[in-house]
């Protein structure tokens, strides 16, 4: 008789390894920027306070006291907070008081001057959006002899500093007996200029051709084409040239003193050059000529601020890096 033994069992004990968890004891690791990220924000941040302290600076001084300015001239503050810049600006103060105050008690019509600088810049961006315009859709659009060559002449023009056509137009101007005088002023710059046929051809030229196409079979000729179709089509690069052509014949100051020296035709530009040269007392009148500089700049600082978008946008449209 056999007796089966059965084996003893074997007993296996796996050693597991609990981690307990303890609310509260998780720590959150913080996410720090990159430094480059932090480099660069600095930078931009220390970028923009040196680009408008100048612009702080004139209005600090256009507010304080005039004859007060040399007693504190390194106040971050104005010195004597007082509007009496601005009133004699605007011609609401009078001699006596504007002396009382530290003025040269000098006459500025600023806003005469300011119209003559409204109508002066007006005409020549007008001028110079529509035959740009048109000089544009000739050499996007048209296919003529030369075509290539003559643009190339006008990229050309663009490396030419405007001083070395000052002396020849000068002449033209005293010639024709238009010193001192709107037109004088406005003609040099009212045609088309090379940036404006550069800047919008480069949108002409990514319009679609079957647009055009399909209005030429209707029988369109090009003159119908350009003031029927690609005129309303290029609305945002015309109002982007035009302000951008409005701020530089805004802040042309050369020229306008050349052949606008005259009271009746002086823009606002060298009427500010005008006032820090009258200084009956042997001192310019800082604070009025800073208070007469910022209402000059005003105009221009709220039509770029409201369509610096549109400006941005257009140029990046049409290709200009």
């Amino acid at each position: 008789m056999t007796t089966t033994t059965d084996p003893a069992p074997i007993t296996s004990t796996t050693a597991t390894t609990s981690t307990a968890t303890t609310p509260g004891t998780t720590k959150r690791r913080r996410v720090r920027p990159p430094t480059g990220k932090i480099i660069a924000w600095v930078a931009m941040g220390a970028f923009m306070l040196i680009t408008l302290f100048p612009f702080y600076w004139m209005l600090r001084t256009a507010l304080s006291n005039g004859a007060a300015l040399a007693t504190d001239p390194g106040s971050l503050l104005p010195v004597e907070f007082t509007w009496g810049a601005f009133e004699r600006v605007l011609g609401l103060a009078t001699t006596a008081e504007a002396q009382a105050q530290g003025g040269s008690g000098a006459s500025l019509n600023f806003w005469g001057y300011l119209l003559n600088s409204v109508l002066v810049a007006t005409i020549i961006t007008a001028g110079q959006v529509f035959f740009g315009a048109l000089a544009a859709y000739a050499f996007a659009r048209l296919r003529w002899p030369g075509r290539n060559a003559v643009f190339f002449l006008f990229l050309i023009a663009l490396m030419v500093p405007p001083i070395f056509t000052q002396l020849p137009n000068f002449l033209l101007m005293r010639d024709l007996g238009l010193i001192n005088t709107y037109a004088g002023i406005v003609l040099p710059f009212f045609f088309m200029t090379p940036f404006a046929i550069f800047f919008l051809r480069q949108f002409f030229l990514g319009i679609s051709s079957e647009v055009e196409e399909a209005a030429r079979l209707d029988g369109a000729g090009h003159l119908r084409i350009f003031f029927r179709i690609i005129l309303p089509m290029s609305t945002g690069p015309l109002a982007t040239l035009a302000i951008l052509q409005y701020i530089q014949a805004w802040n042309e100051y050369f020229w306008p003193l050349l052949v606008g020296s005259d009271s009746s035709v002086r823009v606002l530009t060298v009427a500010l050059g005008v006032f820090r040269s009258q200084t009956p007392q042997g001192t310019p009148d800082w604070a009025g000529l800073m208070a007469a500089a910022l209402l000059a700049a005003l105009p221009i600082l709220l039509l770029f601020i409201v369509f610096s978008r549109k400006i941005v946008n257009s140029i990046g449209f049409s290709g200009i890096k």
